[in-house]
């Protein structure tokens, strides 16, 4: 049945309450995704995505247009993918977030996964999501190191 393969939608999420699209096709369910304007197949990890994009434009200030979503990275000669990225009002690298399916738990291997995203990307915040817990870092750039922050800076 459709509606037990989609058990995480009914899992409550730490996010206000959003508006998607969503459409079945051949038995699969999709969600407009409103920044690549097209529909994406609807995973634990990408309604997750969405719900923090959204967030993102609507609470926290971020304008659409600076967004970059699940682009390739060469890091050690390993292809990677991020989920998020926002770049300043420059083009440079300001906030990097990893998404993960809600019964993903935030472990420490999963935010190394996102520092080791970062360094090559060198964004000057970054986090970690699964919908129901939010991880949020800002580099300190003298220091070298990830000091935690409760909440993302407006843009």
């Amino acid at each position: 049945m459709i509606a037990d393969r989609y058990e995480f939608m009914r899992l409550s999420l730490n996010f206000p309450e959003f508006e998607f699209k969503i459409q079945e096709f051949e038995g699969k369910l999709s969600i407009f995704d409103s920044l690549r304007k097209k529909y994406l197949i609807l995973t634990p990890e990408e309604w997750v995505r969405q719900h923090m994009i959204c967030f993102l434009v609507q609470h926290r200030g971020y304008p659409k247009g600076l967004f970059s979503l699940e682009k390739e990275i060469l890091y050690n000669s390993v292809q990677k993918r991020f989920d998020i990225l926002i770049l300043d009002r420059e083009g440079n690298p300001f906030l990097l977030i990893e998404c993960k399916a809600p019964k993903v738990s935030l472990s420490k291997k999963t935010v190394e996964q996102v520092a080791v995203y970062n360094k090559t990307i060198g964004a000057a915040f970054m986090g970690i999501s699964n919908g129901r817990q939010h991880l949020f870092l800002k580099y300190n750039f003298t220091a070298k190191i990830y000091d935690q922050i409760s909440e993302l800076p407006q843009f």
